[in-house]
């Protein structure tokens, strides 16, 4: 099989974090210090371990603290205006000049081994396996992993967690799609995912399975607590005080 070589990586980082509150209030979730690193900095230099160096970081609330990542790492900023506005569609259409053989990441994720190459076998979503009833992205694939159906919940399902990777064909048929609607209110709130679940009679993507353990996502401070000890203590009125001002120093 011929590989593809990865030409970037887009790191969307826009978002609010409305459900960090009152920690995203003083920093932006990407921003937070997790055992010892700062998240988005981990994704960045195990991108660049990877041999991805060029990478694009989609920012929009508070955008001014992400500005030393251009000097530190080299990345290029993008600002996504329309961030408060309409979901993260919006991110991938304020990069769409970037958009080749793409790795497509969330801020927020934490990897515990690198995940990245600087080469891939297709298109793919990540995925990990959950046991038990979840209120995540379960996926139905077929028999050669395509990924024809996904349910937004589940039990004892291949669930939709972490990075994706773009091939140019896959990137231009996805843009193709969104400028085609954008103007229109029906994606205003959608988030690119639904839109790709739309048209994924058109759209493809495999689906690559990781270990337990490898991928995680924070969506709510409890997580964040039960991932890092170090968000139980050294708190004035039950936040991650400490974190927020490391943060703040930057």
């Amino acid at each position: 099989m011929t590989y593809i070589k990865v030409d970037n990586a887009i790191i969307m980082a826009a978002g609010m974090a409305s459900r960090f509150v009152p920690i995203s209030n003083e920093c932006p979730k990407a921003l937070l210090e997790v055992k010892g690193e700062i998240l988005i900095e981990r994704q960045i230099r195990q991108l660049i371990e990877a041999g991805v160096v060029k990478i694009v970081v989609v920012v929009g609330y508070m955008k001014e603290r992400f500005a030393y990542l251009q000097e530190k790492f080299g990345v290029t900023i993008v600002a996504n205006a329309e961030y408060a506005t309409r979901n993260n569609h919006s991110s991938i259409y304020a990069v769409k000049k970037y958009l080749k053989n793409s790795y497509i990441c969330s801020a927020d994720n934490y990897f515990s081994t690198n995940p990245f190459k600087s080469a891939e076998k297709e298109a793919f979503y990540s995925a990990v396996y959950v046991s038990g009833p979840t209120k995540e992205w379960c996926i139905t694939t077929n028999t050669t992993g395509d990924i024809i159906r996904v349910d937004v919940s589940g039990s004892d399902a291949w669930i939709m967690l972490g990075h994706v990777f773009w091939t140019q064909e896959f990137s231009e048929r996805f843009l193709e799609i969104l400028e085609g609607d954008y103007n229109t209110t029906a994606i205003k709130d959608k988030l690119w995912e639904a839109i790709y679940l739309d048209n994924i009679d058109v759209l493809k993507l495999k689906m690559k399975k990781y270990d337990d353990n490898i991928i995680y996502e924070f969506d709510s401070l409890k997580e964040l607590e039960e991932f890092d000890v170090n968000y139980r203590y050294n708190c004035d009125d039950g936040v991650a005080c400490k974190m927020i001002r490391k943060g703040d120093e930057r």
